[in-house]
């Protein structure tokens, strides 16, 4: 897609336009990370982006929350990694426009032990990626909760890694490990490798603690925190067991609400500029 001509300033980072690579991670998990994957990509695809979910957690959460059935034969991000597949067979497409998706199977479960055995085990997914990236404006890669070998082929792949983090007392327990996982990856693995941003979740106004949280994250992330938070919503609870994202389910709720000012300010940090 080309070098863009201006760089936009985000109060993050300078960013030059190209296609993207995100990997959502935190390895604490119940954070968020398969609400944001699918409703970001969703609300982005609203405002004519081409998007692509990876999913890369063998629970398979981001392919049943878009109404994919995971019983059915179908090519998996598993054949992808241990059979070398090309990525491009295993893509499916979500029955919401532009938004396409590379399904997770149980077979993952098993992918990390395959993978010891294999060369270059760590870069299996950035070879897939590559071969498909300019087809898409974001691809997103929905990661376990774990620190093992599939995060790491997922945090090599990507240009960048976005960080679900829920407005709960223990919300920075662990984020220390994480930071220190992203350094390893940047300084053996992938040298671009950088924080996109953080989302904030569950958040609640009236709840001091959920203020204090986010107090807490702002200083340990200093200028990388979205201020769009994703409140506590029960149609956002609710959504993936219609296979659906929250703005097919509900767009009126505060839930979708919330994605679609994400999405906005997610493009405004990382638009083309013509």
């Amino acid at each position: 897609m080309g070098i863009w001509n201006k760089a936009i300033k985000c109060g993050r980072r300078e960013v030059y336009g190209m296609s993207k690579s995100i990997a959502v991670f935190n390895q604490k998990g119940g954070v968020g990370k398969t609400t944001t994957v699918v409703n970001l990509s969703a609300c982005l695809v609203s405002k004519g982006k081409r998007v692509l979910m990876i999913d890369i957690d063998p629970q398979g959460n981001t392919t049943s929350g878009i109404g994919v059935d995971k019983s059915i034969p179908m090519l998996t991000i598993y054949d992808v990694l241990i059979n070398s597949i090309e990525a491009e067979k295993c893509i499916m497409e979500t029955g919401v426009g532009n938004l396409h998706i590379i399904p997770a199977s149980v077979q993952l479960a098993g992918a990390e032990i395959e993978l010891t055995s294999q060369n270059q085990r760590e870069l299996k997914l950035r070879e897939a990626i590559e071969r498909i990236k300019d087809q898409y404006d974001v691809i997103f890669v929905d990661c376990p909760p774990s620190l093992g070998l599939l995060s790491i082929n997922a945090l090599s792949a990507v240009d960048s890694v976005l960080i679900p983090i829920q407005c709960e007392y223990y919300a920075l327990e662990g984020v220390s490990q994480l930071m220190n996982t992203i350094k390893l990856v940047k300084r053996s693995l992938n040298p671009e490798l950088e924080v996109e941003g953080v989302v904030l979740s569950m958040f609640d106004g009236r709840n001091n603690l959920s203020i204090q949280v986010v107090e807490e994250v702002k200083k340990y992330f200093k200028g990388k925190v979205y201020t769009t938070m994703i409140p506590r919503n029960v149609r956002l609870a609710e959504a993936p067991s219609y296979g659906l994202s929250i703005l097919h389910y509900d767009q009126k709720s505060k839930g979708a609400e919330a994605y679609l000012e994400l999405a906005e300010e997610f493009i405004e940090c990382s638009e083309e500029v013509i």
